[in-house]
């Protein structure tokens, strides 16, 4: 999270503050998408002086998101780590939208960026969400009705399953 006036490595992945480094957010992801996300992160911020217990997964999945934590997003990710942040996007942006559901491709756009690298991520993203939905975190419906997202074609939408969610 930064702006133009901020200092930054030689590198640009970090950002610098107070002669402190911290990892810079991922300028790959869409704007209007880290928009959404920044937001869900200060909300969240916001919410840890009251419900800290709930409030610090949602910084936590949000900083994932932006790419501020976990891997090094300038480095090829394992399975396991782009899966980590997949989750953690999936999560933050259904917390943002508070309700509503999502489109798997928005989670590509996030963790594959703006240009057409993000269609290269939907499998793993599909795959992702699917062992969400098997664990009982998310479903997946098409046109209103809950699919396996394995055997769907076509476009899909992914929301919190009934008992999970964020509580404010």
């Amino acid at each position: 999270m930064s702006d133009e006036s901020t200092e930054r490595t030689p590198d640009g992945h970090h950002i610098v503050v107070d002669g402190r480094r911290w990892r810079a957010t991922d300028p790959d992801i869409p704007d209007t998408l880290r928009q959404e996300l920044v937001d869900e992160l200060m909300a969240a911020r916001r919410a840890v002086r009251t419900d800290g217990d709930t409030a610090r997964p949602r910084v936590n999945d949000a900083k994932h998101a932006l790419g501020e934590r976990g891997y090094p997003r300038w480095e090829d990710p394992t399975d396991e780590e782009l899966a980590t942040r997949i989750i953690a996007t999936t999560r933050a942006l259904l917390s943002k939208r508070a309700g509503r559901s999502i489109c798997p491709s928005d989670v590509a756009r996030v963790v594959g960026g703006s240009d057409e690298r993000w269609r290269s991520a939907m499998p793993t993203v599909r795959s992702t969400v699917a062992q969400m939905a098997a664990d009982g975190v998310v479903v997946v419906t098409q046109k209103g009705e809950v699919v396996d997202i394995a055997q769907a074609r076509g476009p899909v939408r992914i929301s919190f399953a009934p008992a999970e969610g964020p509580s404010e």
